[in-house]
């Protein structure tokens, strides 16, 4: 049987604008399903079918304007629809897992103990942007079903509406995001040539890594830098001495040799800052061994190799490894294993300039200590003005893990050991 289905009676409406059809020739829908969405002045609203049956025709378009009595679609109807109609509500009603959320990770946990709450690609739904978005009733339960805040959906539909096309290319859009879609907004294309001569040259394969870890360590990790100074006068002078001594065994004593000897003693001091966050965030892992890494500048770019067990090897054999893995680090052979199992990172600058900066924690370590150039500054004595060799220090730590006072315990600490190189033998 064919039924002519028409626009019910739906208020204090007339003359409305069809702004969505959801329904399709050969769909099979059941009762109360939308047909159609419709929307004036006052409100947005969907015209559910009365009956069971075969979509035949679509007397309706997006833009058309209808009231009481407008013809909307023609239905087949009878034992054939409905046994179909009937079939897809047994379907329907089979008890199913709730939809995931559009990032929802794999879990151990039953069903039941999912959280009811869904999560948008970017960020909980803000129920105050989702009611202002503009969008039909069918689109709004399709978003949640998806966990999708519709205030942050740019709607490609007539006068902006969101559609849902426009929902699903927003997931898209967010879970391509680097750091699981932070929402940040892309770089603008710019032709730089039509200001002038330009020359384009692509980043070096380490420029390119180093750029996507460094990216995600800064928007993920709650960064802290804490500055201080070491007077290194005494150390200075000791090394100088050692340099000539060693120098015809080819072995060349730098200060960073002090410097990670003097950052072992600071980690056993404070164990924290010798630790890891595990994948979840919620426990802290605690290292027994002590391997320093070392920021090398090389021309392809910056690479970390490691040096292993610092504190079981003497300066000499320390200044020694160090002049071997600089060497392999500008050959270009260092390999993975050379750049893995790192505790903390020395970054130093001493050799270039500059006063202080702000290092990026090389994740997972929790800390990274930034060296800049020393100089010779007054220091009071108590009686007078005496000239000091002072080194800058620079120290950034993972504020999940370490709290401000620790950061100023620790260099404080490592400024005192480093002021006296008796205390190295401690």
């Amino acid at each position: 049987m064919m039924k002519e289905i028409l626009v019910p009676d739906i208020g204090d409406f007339d003359d409305v604008e069809v702004i969505e059809v959801l329904v399709s020739p050969g769909d099979v829908i059941n009762a109360e399903d939308s047909m159609i969405s419709l929307e004036s002045e006052k409100a947005a609203m969907e015209i559910p079918a009365p009956e069971s049956g075969t979509v035949k025709e679509i007397r309706v378009k997006v833009g058309d304007r209808v009231s009481l009595g407008s013809l909307i679609l023609t239905l087949e109807t009878g034992a054939e629809a409905a046994n179909t109609a009937d079939a897809n509500v047994a379907e329907n009603d089979t008890p199913k897992a709730a939809p995931k959320p559009a990032t929802a990770a794999p879990t151990n946990k039953p069903a039941a103990q999912a959280p009811a709450k869904k999560v948008s690609p970017t960020a909980m739904i803000d129920e105050v942007s989702f009611a202002k978005a503009y969008a039909s009733p069918s689109i709004r339960k399709f978003a949640r079903e998806l966990g999708v805040d519709l205030g942050k959906v740019d709607g490609s539909g007539r006068k902006g509406r969101i559609t849902q096309e426009d929902v699903k290319a927003f997931i898209k859009q967010a879970l391509s995001q680097p750091a699981g879609g932070l929402g940040v907004a892309p770089m603008p294309e710019i032709d730089f040539s039509k200001w002038g001569e330009v020359d384009v040259k692509p980043l070096t394969k380490i420029n390119k890594l180093t750029g996507q870890f460094l990216h995600r360590n800064w928007v993920t990790i709650p960064h802290v830098t804490q500055f201080d100074e070491a007077d290194i006068t005494d150390l200075e002078s000791f090394r100088k001495s050692m340099v000539s001594e060693y120098k015809d065994k080819g072995i060349k004593i730098t200060m960073l040799a002090f410097l990670m000897k003097a950052v072992v003693s600071a980690l056993k001091e404070f164990p924290r800052f010798n630790s890891s966050l595990d994948n979840t965030g919620e426990n802290l892992i605690l290292k027994s061994y002590f391997n320093i890494g070392i920021a090398v500048d090389t021309p392809e770019g910056l690479v970390v190799p490691v040096v292993q067990d610092v504190d079981r090897k003497s300066l000499v054999d320390i200044a020694k490894e160090l002049g071997e893995i600089s060497k392999k680090a500008r050959d270009k052979k260092l390999k993975p294993a050379d750049m893995q199992g790192g505790c903390l990172t020395i970054s130093s600058l001493g050799g270039l300039g500059g006063t202080q900066f702000t290092p990026i924690v090389n994740a997972p370590e929790v800390a990274i200590l930034g060296v800049s150039r020393s100089k010779m500054q007054p220091v009071w004595d108590g009686k007078e003005f005496v000239p000091r060799l002072i080194l800058p220090l620079s120290l950034s730590y993972d504020h999940r893990v370490i709290d401000g006072a620790d950061g100023a315990r620790f260099t404080s600490f490592l400024s005192r050991v480093l002021s006296d190189t008796r205390r190295l033998l401690l």
